[in-house]
C-alpha cells in the first residue's frame, strides 16, 4: 500500500475536510438559484410546498388534493421549507432535502467501503458515486429517489458492518428499512430481501446473524407501523388508494422483462459512468476471489436490481440510481487494481475532456452575454425566444475562483492511483458548477413554467366558482398551486360538472363541439422554447347555456395527462 502523500494540492486519499468541501460544494451549486422544473422537481416541491403552507403533514397533498405516495422526502423537505423560510423560497428551501440526502448517500457509501476494502482505498467510493452523470443530474432535483438511495447505502453499510458492531448494525439496518419503505413504499425493499439472504449465506454465524436480521426486521416493521396505523384510523380512503398501489405494484409483471432489463443495462452505460467500466474490470480482475463477501454483496445485489426492475418498473431514470452503490462498492477494488497506464490514460481522458468542456461553457456564456460569437448567440435566442442575458459580477467571478482552482488541482495532486477518479470527479464538479453560474438564466428561462402559471392567474375573470382540469399534468398543476395558488378539480368529478372554466393541455386544435356548445376560448399559452402545440395550454370559459364539459364529444378522447418522467 502507498503511503499518504501530500504535496501544494490535495492529498490522496484526500482528508476528510478535504473531502467534504469537495463533496458540499459539488451538492449544493445548483440546488437554488432556478424556479421548480417540469415532472420530479415540480411535483416533488408541490407536495413538499402544500404540507408547509396547509400542515398536511400526515397525508401528502397536491395541488390540495390526496397524493397517494411514501412522505419520507416530503416530510423532509417540508422541514427545509419550514427552517429556511425566512431566507429562501421554499422551492429552493425544498431542494435542500436533496442535498441532505445526496450528502447522507456519499457518507454511507464511505463507511460500507471502508468496512469492505479498508480505510486507505474507501475514499474511492464517495467519489466514485459523485462523479457518476446519472447522479449529477438527480441530486439537484427534487427527488424522493434519493431519499431511497440514501437508505440503501445505509444498508450496504449497516450489512457490512454486522460482524464487527452486531447491534448497531441491526439499529442500522432497521431504521434504514423503514427509510426505504417510508421513501417509496415496497419497491425499494423487493430487491433488498435477497440481499439480506445472500449476507446470512456469506455469515460466520448464521443463527446469531438471522437473529439480529429478523430484529432489524420488526424495528423496521414497527416505525412503519407509526405512520400506516394511524393512516389507516384517520384516512381509511388515502390508506386504501396508497396500499393498493403498492399491491398492483407486487402482483403486476412486466411484459417483456428481457427487453426491459437491456433498455436499463444500455442506459448504466452513461448513466454510472465511471462505476460501470471500473466494476467489470473488479470483477475479471478479482475474478478468482469472486466468491467473498466483499465482491460477491454488491455483485448479487446488482443482478438482483437488474431482475426486479425489469419486471416491475419500465425504464425511468430516477429508479436507475438503485444500481449505483452496488456498482460503487465494486469500483472501489476495481480503481485499487486498474494498471498505471489505464489509470494514467483515464486521468489524461478526464482532464483535456473537462478542460475542453469549461472552454466551451465559458465561451457559450460570453455569446448568451454579450452577443460574441454570434452565431452562437443566435442559435442560444433561436432556442429560447425572448432571452437577454444579462452580466452578473458575482457569477463570473466565482466561475473565474472555480476555473483557477480546477487549473491548480490538476497540476499540484500527486501521481497516485486515486488522481485519476479525483480528477473525474472534480472535473465534473467543475463543469456542473460553471453551467448553473454561468447558464442557469438561460437555463431557467426555457424550463420554468412560471410565466405560463402567472400568465394564466392574470386571465382569470373575478368571478370564479372554480375551474375544472380535463388533461393537465401534475407538474403544471403543482406550478399553478405553487405560483399563483390556482387549484382545480377533476373535470369527471361532480364538483367539474359545475365548473363555469375548463383548463385542457394539448394541441392546437378544439375538442369537437366547444365552441358550438357554449364554450368560448379565453387564454392560451406555452413556454417560449416550446416548439409542439401539444405543449399549449388552454382555458375555456362556459356559456350560461353550456353544458358540462365532460359531457361534450372529444373530450373524453384528451390523454390523461399522467406526468412522463424526462430523460436525461
Amino acid at each position: 500500500m502507498q503511503n499518504r502523500m501530500r504535496l501544494k494540492g490535495l492529498g490522496l486519499p484526500p482528508s476528510g475536510w478535504s473531502l467534504s468541501v469537495l463533496l458540499l460544494l459539488y451538492l449544493f451549486v445548483g440546488l437554488i438559484g432556478h424556479d421548480p422544473w417540469k415532472t420530479d422537481d415540480a411535483v416533488s416541491i408541490g407536495v413538499a410546498f402544500d404540507m408547509f403552507k396547509s400542515g398536511h403533514w400526515f397525508i401528502p397533498h397536491l395541488a390540495g388534493e390526496p397524493y397517494p405516495d411514501a412522505p419520507l422526502y416530503y416530510w423532509i423537505a417540508a422541514g427545509f421549507c419550514s427552517a429556511f423560510s425566512w431566507l429562501l423560497p421554499a422551492h429552493e428551501a425544498a431542494r435542500l432535502a436533496s442535498g441532505l440526502c445526496a450528502l447522507l448517500a456519499m457518507a454511507f457509501i464511505l463507511q460500507a467501503a471502508r468496512e469492505l476494502y479498508g480505510k486507505e482505498y474507501s475514499a474511492i467510493a464517495p467519489m466514485t458515486l459523485a462523479g457518476s452523470i446519472g447522479f449529477l443530474y438527480h441530486a439537484h432535483e427534487a427527488q424522493p429517489m434519493l431519499a431511497v438511495l440514501m437508505a440503501h447505502t445505509a444498508i450496504y453499510w449497516a450489512i457490512a458492518l454486522m460482524p464487527r458492531r452486531p447491534w448497531l448494525s441491526t439499529a442500522i439496518l432497521g431504521i434504514s428499512l423503514a427509510a426505504a419503505f417510508l421513501a417509496d413504499g415496497v419497491l425499494p425493499l423487493m430487491p433488498l430481501f435477497p440481499v439480506l439472504a445472500f449476507s446470512l449465506f456469506f455469515s460466520e454465524n448464521r443463527p446469531a446473524s438471522s437473529f439480529r436480521v429478523a430484529a432489524a426486521l420488526l424495528l423496521a416493521s414497527v416505525l412503519c407501523a407509526l405512520w400506516l396505523i394511524p393512516l389507516r384510523l384517520e384516512a381509511p380512503q388515502f390508506f386504501t388508494a396508497f396500499m393498493s398501489n403498492e399491491f398492483d405494484l407486487m402482483a403486476r409483471l412486466g411484459n417483456r422483462p428481457l427487453n426491459n432489463g437491456w433498455r436499463y443495462l444500455k442506459m448504466l452505460l452513461w448513466y454510472a459512468w465511471p462505476a460501470l467500466p471500473l466494476a467489470i474490470w473488479a470483477l475479471w480482475a478479482r475474478r478468482r476471489v469472486l466468491w467473498t463477501k466483499s465482491f460477491a454483496l454488491p455483485f448479487l445485489s446488482f443482478a438482483a436490481i437488474l431482475f426486479f426492475l425489469s419486471f416491475y418498473v419500465s425504464r425511468r431514470s430516477s429508479v436507475t440510481l438503485l444500481f449505483l452503490p452496488p456498482l460503487v462498492l465494486l469500483a472501489v477494488p476495481g480503481l485499487a487494481s486498474l494498471r498505471r497506464g489505464a489509470a494514467n490514460a483515464f486521468d489524461w481522458f478526464s482532464v483535456i475532456m473537462f478542460t475542453f468542456l469549461a472552454a466551451v461553457v465559458w465561451i457559450v456564456w460570453n455569446a448568451l452575454v454579450f452577443g460574441w460569437p454570434e452565431r452562437l448567440a443566435r442559435q442560444a435566442v433561436r432556442l429560447e425566444p425572448g432571452f437577454v442575458g444579462n452580466f452578473s459580477l458575482s457569477a463570473c467571478v466565482f466561475a473565474g475562483v472555480i476555473t483557477a482552482l480546477w487549473l491548480y488541482l490538476i497540476s499540484t495532486t500527486p501521481r497516485l492511483q486515486m488522481r485519476c477518479i479525483m480528477h473525474w470527479m472534480v472535473g465534473l464538479m467543475l463543469f456542473w458548477i460553471l453551467v448553473a453560474a454561468l447558464w442557469m438564466p438561460w437555463i431557467d428561462y426555457g424550463k420554468s413554467y412560471r410565466p405560463v402559471a402567472v400568465s394564466l392567474s392574470k386571465s382569470l375573470p373575478k368571478k370564479v366558482n372554480c375551474i375544472a382540469n380535463a388533461n393537465s399534468p401534475k407538474f403544471f398543476l403543482a406550478i399553478l398551486d405553487y405560483f399563483s395558488g390556482i387549484k382545480t378539480v377533476s373535470m369527471k368529478s361532480d364538483a367539474g360538472a359545475r365548473c363555469d372554466l375548463l383548463l385542457i393541455h394539448g394541441g392546437v386544435q378544439e375538442p369537437v363541439g366547444m365552441a358550438s356548445s357554449g364554450w368560448r376560448k379565453l387564454w392560451e399559452e406555452k413556454r417560449p422554447g416550446d416548439r409542439h402545440d401539444d405543449d399549449k395550454f388552454r382555458l375555456y370559459q362556459r356559456g350560461k347555456r353550456a353544458k358540462s364539459a365532460a359531457g361534450l364529444p372529444g373530450i373524453n378522447d384528451l390523454s390523461s395527462g399522467q406526468d412522463q418522467e424526462e430523460l436525461p
